[in-house]
């Protein structure tokens, strides 16, 4: 019996040594720490061109503003593709063209002031006035007016169809009929910014003002600006004065700009990242076969296309750029390259936008037929035709793809085009200035209609960057938003996308799935044909 007692008082201090060593050695991963504390960690891609929603337009940023922000439609929670109350409680339509919006009764800027009416009435006239250089202004095209305030047509805001009738009730008129406007408005385009903050830095048209930084910034989302840590991450905490607050599950969110999807998916790997935005293509395969209960794969309402600037010659030639689309072989990419279920664009307008609309099918492989155009434009066999880059944002995804079609175009056109690497925010103002020859460009559906595709090639608009004009195609547009017939109004946009894909200032390459990496502890994180998040409906449950 006393050697029993001795052997085991021997394990006993042998195991109470490996506890203290497993304790003093095993550091909790960032995710660890991070779940104790209800913070979830987001790879958002690259660092945020800036914070305030009407002068930037890329997909950082918008992950950041529906934790910020909330316009008067609000992404529902079991669907965030579906319609839910945001800022306004209820809405009505008469004939989807004159709609009255009813605000929360106790709907409050973070700082505890007010949510009236009027602070949309305000957004809309800046992000309207043409001095601010809003890319998406656009957007409020519909608005009765919109657009002739934007180009200085009409100088009296007054005559734009929106009022405050009164401190909790807004009143859009638009052109024509709507019915997707509660689709629209969920885009950051047509949220409110606070007047009382933004005027207290600069005027309604100064651009990039003190207002976005942490210590002044007043948002009316779920979440407010804690810090912003210049390409380190933005993070966001709890605003106590959101109206649906209670509902709120999560103590603040940190978004990571982590441009190369290999660090990403390394920092996942590692306990870094709750989830990831993107994710190796060359690793998707090994994901899938092995059925990781990490890996996802939702369908994306978004096409990815290299725009043209046709401001430059050859590129000013409609015949050099069908023949740059021609000579692309799209299936071999999504085969090949891509092999997460995309599909080969065969136009612009990706399927799901609507089921009654049909999309053109002119983009194709036809080699012989690119050679010929090029010919034609007096480059027989790619001689004569200047060395030209494609400039992409830094991604390894964008850079195999450019370098494959690299590969096609000096295969089949005998063209010399290199690879052009620019970090995000130098790479948006070079397309912006149209500082370029060929670029990569994707573009996500900012709503459920072919429109939010085909609007932004009108002339003049702050998403077009090509330097491409076709006065018929601006008036397709045009009629489109004033055409109350539905089939009338999908053959218009029919007609349109027809016009667009023919004279090619953009050349669409395949339609998107969104693969990532997700922990299984994140609850309530719902797929997005429109990239839409309900942040205040996500928990972390370990």
């Amino acid at each position: 019996m006393r050697w029993l007692y001795r052997a085991l008082t021997l394990l006993a201090f042998i195991g109470g040594i490996a506890w203290f060593h497993h304790v003093r050695t095993h550091r909790p991963t960032r995710v660890e720490l991070a779940n104790r504390a209800g913070i979830l960690l987001l790879g958002n891609g690259s660092e945020p061109a800036a914070l305030d929603p009407q002068i930037v337009s890329g997909q950082p940023e918008h992950m950041i503003f529906h934790a910020l922000f909330e316009g008067l439609i609000a992404p529902a929670a079991d669907h965030p593709d579906s319609d839910a109350p945001g800022a306004a409680a209820s809405w009505t339509s008469e004939n989807f063209t004159v709609w009255t919006f009813k605000l929360q009764p106790h709907g409050k800027w973070s700082d505890g002031t007010p949510l009236t009416a009027a602070d949309f009435c305000y957004a809309y006239q800046r992000i309207l006035t043409a001095q601010l250089g809003a890319d998406y202004a656009g957007m409020l095209y519909p608005m009765l007016n919109a657009e002739e305030y934007h180009t200085g047509k009409i100088k009296d805001f007054s005559q734009v169809g929106v009022k405050a009738l009164d401190p909790l009730t807004l009143q859009i008129t638009l052109k024509g009929p709507t019915p997707y406007l509660p689709s629209m408005l969920k885009h950051y385009s047509w949220f409110p910014v606070p007047r009382h903050v933004i005027e207290k830095f600069g005027k309604i048209s100064d651009r990039n003002t003190r207002w976005t930084r942490p210590a002044n910034m007043v948002t009316n989302g779920p979440f407010k600006l804690k810090s912003w840590d210049v390409n380190q991450a933005v993070s966001v905490e709890r605003n106590p004065h959101y109206w649906d607050a209670a509902t709120v599950k999560l103590n603040g969110i940190v978004f990571l700009p982590i441009s190369s999807d290999t660090t990403e998916e390394r920092a996942f790997n590692d306990g870094q990242l709750h989830v990831t935005l993107t994710m190796p293509l060359s690793k998707i395969p090994i994901y899938r076969e092995s059925k990781s209960p990490f890996y996802h794969n939702d369908p994306l309402l978004s096409v990815y296309m290299y725009r043209c600037n046709t401001t430059k010659k050859p590129f000013d030639n409609p015949l050099v750029r069908k023949a740059l689309a021609l000579a692309i072989d799209r299936e071999s990419i999504t085969r090949n390259i891509l092999r997460a279920g995309q599909q080969p664009a065969t136009g612009l307008t990706p399927p799901g936008c609507n089921p009654d609309y049909r999309v053109p099918s002119i983009m194709r492989f036809d080699p012989a037929e690119a050679r010929r155009l090029l010919a034609q434009a007096g480059f027989p066999d790619g001689k004569g035709f200047p060395p030209f880059d494609i400039l992409i944002n830094t991604s390894e995804a964008h850079r195999s793809l450019a370098e494959a079609v690299q590969a096609m175009w000096k295969e089949h056109l005998h063209i010399p085009a290199g690879v052009l690497n620019q970090d995000w925010g130098v790479y948006i103002e070079s397309q912006r200035k149209l500082d370029y020859t060929i670029a990569r460009f994707g573009w996500v559906g900012d709503y459920l209609d072919p429109s939010t595709f085909l609007s932004i090639w009108q002339t003049g608009d702050g998403n077009n960057n090509t330097g491409w004009s076709s006065p018929r195609y601006d008036e397709l547009i045009h009629q489109s938003f004033l055409e109350g017939n539905v089939t009338k109004r999908l053959q218009l946009l029919n007609e349109a996308e027809t016009i667009l894909l023919n004279e090619a200032p953009m050349l669409p390459i395949y339609w998107y799935t969104h693969s990532y990496l997700m922990r299984p502890e994140v609850k309530g994180l719902k797929p997005s044909l429109l990239e839409h998040r309900c942040y205040k409906a996500i928990e972390l449950k370990p």
